[in-house]
């Protein structure tokens, strides 16, 4: 039986690579002075989700409204 060892760099090549290959970034920009970001962090989290996840159901759900 081969013995691995745990390698910090060759596994942060591996979320490099699969960020890359199985992801798309979308970026928004919205003023810090509106304090928006920390309120949609806060509902998100009030709803158990993550922000992106939270973004992404709202995106979904109004795209279905139409």
């Amino acid at each position: 039986m081969a013995s691995h060892t745990y390698s910090p760099q060759a596994h942060s090549r591996a979320i490099i690579k699969y960020t890359k290959d199985k992801l798309d970034r979308i970026e928004i920009r919205i003023p810090k002075e509106t304090g928006f970001k920390a309120q949609v962090t806060e509902y998100a989290l009030s709803k158990g989700l993550s922000v992106n996840a939270f973004i992404i159901e709202a995106v979904k759900k109004a795209m279905e409204e139409g």
